[in-house]
């Protein structure tokens, strides 16, 4: 029993030797060593380290570390790239931007314009003030355009509305009706109210179009819608001349009303632009234009007028053919020796 203790101390001492783990040696330390006394292996499980499963937790930190550290490189080059991209394709991108923006804004202004254009209620409000005017009023300017006034140091007012002209226009189209069914034109399929509407509209817009234009390069101080209106009324001494000539046909008197009354008018136009032109050459090229192209027109519509209308709707319609007539046929004198034998052949037979 005493040699056995001395063994079992003698190993306990060996083991405890140099060949002990320390605490901070990782693993389950072993100690293997000859015994003094024999052969046999001795293994210290007092002195054994209890915190042996730490390395195996200190090996999942370092992982998770080593993941984190490669996840924000990965996002670190992932931005870098990004940034690189942005930079490449800024400019592109901008203007990119710029021209989907310039396309938003043409889109909204075209279509806001086109709604305004297409919108009734807008157009009536536009046209409104051109057209309200008392007939007091109406009645006043059109005395006045008979009165031709010599002012020429200030402009001279003209009135900016077109009720009163546009109904001088449409007098004109119904006089000029009531000549053609008083003279010997064929009226057919209505074309002659196209006509007359097309005339005088053409006459007014067109003309007034073409002085406007003349006035804009003699320097004068006029608008379209005054000489809308000033053209307008100065039809009022056309619409006089034409409705008494067309009722009264005299050539003579037609002569005397279109100096007098067409020369009034004409002169009242010819007043107002002196007044708003600077420049002698400037005035008498828009007044000489004007006056010629009034009186010409009224001597148009009381001889030409006619004929023209005519020539018009010969060629659209082809020449004036009477309609056919039907002609009671006279029956000969054999068909009714004929008619008697046989009524007495009948007769006798039966």
């Amino acid at each position: 029993m005493g040699r056995l203790r001395g063994q079992h101390a003698g190993g306990a001492g060996a083991a405890a030797g140099p060949g002990r783990a320390g605490p901070g040696r990782a693993g389950v330390d072993t100690v293997c060593a000859p015994a003094q006394g024999g052969g046999s292996a001795v293994i210290d499980m007092e002195n054994m380290d209890d915190t042996s499963g730490s390395s195996f937790e200190d090996m999942g930190e370092m992982h998770q570390r080593m993941k984190e550290e490669e996840e924000e490189e990965a996002e670190g080059e992932a931005g870098a790239g990004e940034e690189e991209d942005g930079e490449f394709l800024g400019m592109k991108g901008l203007r990119g931007q710029l021209g989907r923006q310039v396309a938003d804004q043409m889109w909204q202004v075209g279509k806001r314009q086109a709604s305004r254009a297409f919108s009734l209620y807008a157009n009536i409000d536009i046209l409104r003030p051109y057209f309200d005017v008392e007939p007091v009023q109406v009645r006043a300017r059109l005395l006045e355009s008979m009165i031709p006034v010599k002012m020429i140091n200030f402009p001279q007012k003209i009135a900016g509305e077109l009720y009163g002209p546009l109904m001088l226009v449409f007098t004109l189209v119904a006089i000029l009706l009531h000549g053609m069914k008083t003279s010997d034109t064929i009226i057919r399929e209505g074309t002659l109210m196209g006509t007359a509407i097309g005339t005088c509209f053409g006459y007014w817009l067109g003309v007034s179009s073409f002085m406007y234009f003349l006035a804009y390069l003699c320097n004068a101080q006029i608008t379209m819608v005054q000489m809308l209106s000033l053209l307008g009324y100065g039809l009022f001494g056309h619409c006089i001349t034409l409705f008494v000539t067309y009722n009264i046909h005299f050539h003579s008197l037609f002569y005397i009303f279109w100096l007098v009354v067409g020369g009034l008018s004409t002169l009242r136009m010819v007043a107002v632009l002196v007044s708003r032109t600077v420049g002698h050459t400037q005035r008498l090229i828009l007044c000489g234009t004007l006056a010629a192209l009034h009186m010409l027109f009224l001597l148009y519509l009381h001889f030409a007028y006619h004929k023209v209308v005519e020539g018009i709707l010969d060629t659209l319609e082809g020449p004036n053919v009477p309609p056919f007539q039907r002609v009671a046929r006279d029956i000969p004198v054999v068909s009714n020796a004929v008619l008697n034998t046989t009524a007495k052949a009948i007769a006798l037979t039966l």
